[in-house]
């Protein structure tokens, strides 16, 4: 057996056993090295690959079809740095657990280190970013090596997909000739029908010990709240509301939770926490005795600030499986169970004594919060508006995807409770800006209609990415938020003190025309002006394929002073409220 059959067998054993474990879609940057995977990928009947010569776009779009697909998507590059330009995706996807298969093609063993030509050190080149690296080893076609490759790629599948999802790096050392022969009979192998590996999950849960204890506990208190952060645990949504309703706890859902969409009865849902916790004195007379949160920790730095003020708030995090996602560094009491599980198992309980008023003010205070963040401006087109524009005439059944930086604290701030079926994806492992075009064009390629809401600096970070849409003819909507730079930090410390190094530091305006960008990748560019113009070119663009950009020009100061004379108005009112609670206890 000569050495292209020898690859060839190897190569695709490893691929079809990844097609009959459930991989679909793979993720393909062309070189030469990875001739071998990128052919064979291409050429099995049940996998879809797309091709990204940009390997950190190609690295985010495969991240954000895993995101919207929820299982397993496949990366493949040739060798040297194009590897390392997956780096930041696969950062993000450890922290947001999310499920990716990097296959990195290297140089054989005897070309490495020798000054051989694009070859660099690729083992563990992503360190403790994933759950599990092999190299492995140069291709065979004996029946050990056959049975062998299959085992790792069925080990590799399920490893990224289990509790906790993540990255899995295989680096392929491949000798040339490159091209494999795809005119070998049985090319697939003769038993396609099982995997080489099977694999039951079972679901963790608290012993009947332990969730004694932990109701026992729980009947010490008067006031609680549920707080869910950014989770995809869909099963566990439902179940969640139940036990808040039956229990009488307020839930503070982060949009991310998914908890504000959906035709689910959201009478606990206190969706605008936040915006009710800007303020530091209101802060230090709303205090609750414990908190149980499912999820990672909210986007609110507002919550954040609360919780570290109460150090005697006792805490209760949920975690499926492992992993330790606390960082406010109070005492805290980890729960590795199930989310549905831990809430159906509290149920079966006798609701604990606690205070029904403290429900009752936080829906009141809810209610208040929402009347003033949907009032509008006027005179001008804010960044408020944007949000409670999308939030009327966004498609049902759709995603919105959503960047960093200012673009999901608007969110927070005004996306209310809705009956649509929105999924809301982002980024926020590591809450970084980069790749989010591209993160959001992944889930859109999975045939479900995307919305991209994205601030100017990171539309321009990752500009690139809107190749994809024209290459595959993807549809997407992008509501572009251009405040000309950097407008989160008009909310930070460093805009307070008027140095003359803010705008080059901080600020970072672009003074560019991103109608250009549009009109280089052909999509459809509209820059509405008032309210009327920018709901007519949303209902515009949702009724037209392909990629379409709407951008909002707004003024950074203008909108720091506007969120801040809402959120004064908020404290304001709540102030009042507690004041009169206060003498009503007197």
């Amino acid at each position: 057996m000569n050495h292209t059959e020898q690859l060839t067998r190897y190569v695709a054993q490893f691929v079809d056993e990844l097609a009959t474990n459930g991989l679909v879609n793979v993720v393909i940057s062309p070189g030469s090295r990875s001739t071998p995977l990128a052919m064979t990928f291409t050429h099995h009947p049940s996998i879809k690959t797309w091709v990204n010569m940009d390997e950190r776009s190609a690295s985010f779009f495969a991240l954000g079809m895993a995101k919207q697909t929820n299982r397993p998507v496949a990366l493949v590059c040739t060798s040297g740095t194009a590897a390392a330009n997956y780096y930041p995706a696969i950062i993000e996807a450890h922290y947001s657990r999310v499920p990716l298969l990097v296959f990195t093609a290297d140089r054989p063993h005897e070309l490495r280190d020798v000054g051989a030509p694009q070859s660099i050190n690729q083992l563990r080149l992503f360190g403790e970013y994933t759950k599990w690296f092999q190299e492995l080893s140069l291709p065979d076609a004996t029946q050990m090596s056959l049975s062998y490759i299959r085992s790792v790629a069925a080990r590799a599948y399920h490893l990224s997909n289990a509790t906790n999802k993540g990255v899995i790096h295989l680096n392929f050392p491949f000798r040339e000739p490159l091209v494999p022969d795809f005119s070998l009979s049985d090319l697939w192998g003769a038993d396609r029908t099982r995997s080489q590996l099977e694999v039951a999950q079972g679901y963790a849960q608290l012993s009947v010990n332990q969730l004694q204890q932990l109701y026992n506990q729980l009947q010490q208190y008067r006031k609680g709240i549920i707080v869910c952060g950014p989770m995809e645990n869909q099963e566990a949504q439902a179940d969640i509301i139940a036990f808040a309703k039956e229990w009488k706890f307020p839930v503070f859902a982060d949009p991310l939770s998914q908890l504000r969409q959906g035709e689910a009865d959201k009478d606990v849902v206190i969706e605008s926490y936040d915006a009710i916790l800007k303020d530091a004195t209101n802060r230090k007379h709303i205090k609750p005795d414990f908190v149980i949160r499912f999820g990672a920790m909210p986007i609110s730095k507002a919550y954040m600030l609360w919780l570290k003020e109460h150090d005697n708030i006792d805490h209760y995090v949920v975690e499926e499986k492992e992993g330790f996602r606390e960082p406010v560094g109070h005492k805290t009491t980890m729960l590795y169970t199930e989310p549905r599980v831990l809430c159906r198992s509290l149920m079966s309980f006798s609701p604990p004594p606690f205070d029904t008023d403290w429900l009752a003010k936080w829906q009141q205070w809810n209610q208040h919060a929402v009347s003033i963040l949907r009032t509008q401006d006027k005179h001008s087109l804010t960044e408020g508006d944007a949000v409670l524009g999308l939030a009327d005439l966004i498609p049902d059944d759709s995603t919105l995807f959503i960047g960093n930086s200012m673009a999901i604290r608007d969110i927070d701030t005004f996306w209310f409770s809705t009956n649509k079926s929105i999924r809301m994806l982002c980024n926020r492992g590591a809450n970084g800006i980069d790749g989010v075009i591209s993160s959001a064009l992944g889930a859109s390629s999975a045939n479900k209609r995307v919305t991209l809401l994205i601030g100017d600096l990171s539309f321009f970070h990752d500009q690139n990415g809107l190749l994809m849409a024209k290459h595959y003819q993807l549809d997407m909507t992008i509501v572009l938020i251009n405040n000309n730079g950097g407008g989160i930090f008009s909310f930070l410390p460093q805009a307070k003190q008027q140095s003359p190094y803010y705008e080059a530091l901080f600020g970072t305006p672009l003074d560019i025309d991103l109608a250009h960008t549009v009109q280089l990748y052909q999509g459809h560019y509209t820059h509405p002006t008032d309210w009327s113009e920018y709901k007519q070119a949303l209902e515009a663009s949702y009724k037209r394929p392909g990629l379409s950009v709407i951008e909002l020009k707004t003024i950074r100061e203008e909108n720091a002073h506007w969120h801040e004379n809402k959120w004064k108005e908020i404290a304001s009112l709540i102030e009042d409220d507690i004041n009169v609670s206060n003498n009503k206890r007197l």
